[in-house]
C-alpha cells in the first residue's frame, strides 16, 4: 500500500514537473541574466552606465518575477527527490527481548562475558 501511495504521489509531481519546466528554464535564465547584470552594475564607473544596467536588472528582475510558477515545478522535482529516496526503504521493526526466555539476550551477555 506504501508503494502505491509513493507511485501516485510520484506521477502526480512528475506530471507538475514536466508541466513547469518552460517557467523553470525562463527562471533559470532570467536569474542567471539578473547575475551578469549585478555584475556589470557594480563594476559601472558612471552615472549613466548604472542607471543603463538598473534599467536591464529591473527588466531581469521582473521576468523572473513573472515565473513564480517555477516553484511550483522545483516543489515537484523535490517530491519525486523523496519518493525515489524512500521507494525501497523498509520498515525496521525490532524485536521485543524477552526477559523470561535464556537465549533472547545472548548476545549482550557474551558482550559483557567477554568485556570482563
Amino acid at each position: 500500500m506504501k508503494k502505491f501511495g509513493l507511485l501516485m504521489a510520484g506521477g502526480i509531481a512528475a506530471l507538475i514537473l514536466i508541466g513547469n519546466i518552460g517557467p523553470m528554464l525562463a527562471l533559470a535564465i532570467s536569474i542567471t541574466i539578473l547575475y551578469f547584470v549585478y555584475k556589470q552594475f557594480i563594476k559601472a564607473n558612471s552615472n549613466w552606465e548604472k542607471a543603463g544596467w538598473g534599467i536591464i536588472g529591473l527588466a531581469a528582475l521582473l521576468a523572473s518575477a513573472s515565473n513564480i510558477p517555477a516553484i511550483i515545478g522545483i516543489a515537484a522535482a523535490y517530491v519525486l527527490y523523496l519518493v525515489y529516496k524512500n521507494w525501497n526503504k523498509t520498515k525496521q521493526s525490532f524485536p521485543k527481548e524477552n526477559h523470561n526466555d535464556p537465549f533472547a539476550n545472548f548476545e549482550k551477555q557474551w558482550a559483557e562475558i567477554n568485556k570482563k
